[in-house]
């Protein structure tokens, strides 16, 4: 179960209401590294996990954390919008800079929800969970999870250098400072599991059986045969079990071949034999070698 007491996490203040920022502070609510994207994340590996429960728990605790971010920041929203022109008839929209912050609402914080915050974007587009992450693996979902913070925190920092208002500004560097707790704690979790000694994940798996001739080699895909040098190239692998090399790719397997398509498979009665493919195929080629 899930409770709440009405009251803000962190106090949101709004000193001069923006409606152009409220529709900046929506990637922050439904953006793909928005708050709704976390606290679903960490909700839905802490439901589907297995093993100590304690990272159960601390998903747990930080998926609720996320929530009442959702909620200071559309109580931000809210706020922003406030004085904000209902119609186009209205005397402030008439004037140039006032229509300036009219043009520059998101027309469905007027139209859809009476200036209140929306499970979107900033350019309107919902939220879907499609950067939902629960692999059932803990520590791919802890790197996941640092990763989705690291992201939050940069869009966090744009917000803040983009206003002026003090009141928003104070609420950011506090969802910033949060921000930097939670990659601090999805990292100790990994180095608690074993850090980069629990690489490759999942650990589970007996690495013998994966292609060993390629596990550790950098591939380069350059034309002219250039290999980027780095930490990834050469010396000892992260996870200390082999030692980084570097070489240009090459293609190991011939080209594909398919079957004739199927006679009732909607194809061209031309692609139903390897002999017809090829016909049509050659017919084509001659024909741009004509052209050119």
């Amino acid at each position: 179960m899930f409770y709440t007491d009405g009251l803000l996490q962190y106090p949101v203040r709004v000193d001069k209401p923006s409606p152009t920022f409220a529709r900046a502070l929506q990637q922050a609510i439904g953006g793909v590294e928005g708050e709704i994207r976390v606290a679903m994340q960490y909700m839905f590996q802490a439901f589907g996990a297995r093993g100590p429960s304690k990272y159960r728990d601390m998903l747990l605790n930080t998926a609720t954390e996320e929530l009442g971010h959702i909620e200071m920041l559309a109580t931000a929203v809210a706020l922003n919008l406030e004085g904000a022109p209902l119609s186009m008839q209205e005397e402030a929209s008439a004037n140039m800079v006032a229509g300036s912050v009219l043009n520059g609402m998101d027309f469905r914080h007027l139209l859809s929800t009476g200036l209140g915050a929306l499970p979107s974007d900033a350019n309107g587009v919902p939220f879907d969970a499609s950067h939902v992450y629960a692999s059932g693996n803990i520590a791919a979902d802890m790197y996941a999870n640092v990763t989705a913070e690291a992201s939050g925190r940069v869009l966090a920092t744009r917000l803040y250098n983009m206003t002026d208002d003090a009141g928003m500004k104070d609420m950011l560097s506090f969802l910033i400072a949060r921000d930097t707790m939670h990659q601090q704690q999805w990292l100790a979790a990994i180095e608690e599991m074993g850090g980069t000694a629990n690489l490759p994940i999942p650990d589970s798996f007996p690495q013998d059986q994966e292609n060993t001739e390629f596990s550790y080699v950098y591939l380069g895909h350059m034309t002219d045969g250039s290999i980027p040098k780095g930490r990834w190239s050469e010396g000892e692998s992260l996870d200390g079990k082999g030692r980084f090399s570097a070489r240009a790719s090459e293609p190991l397997g011939g080209k594909p071949v398919l079957a004739p398509a199927r006679p009732d498979s909607g194809a061209q009665a031309a692609q139903n034999s390897n002999s017809g493919a090829t016909g049509v195929l050659g017919t084509i080629e001659g024909a741009i070698e004509r052209n050119f």
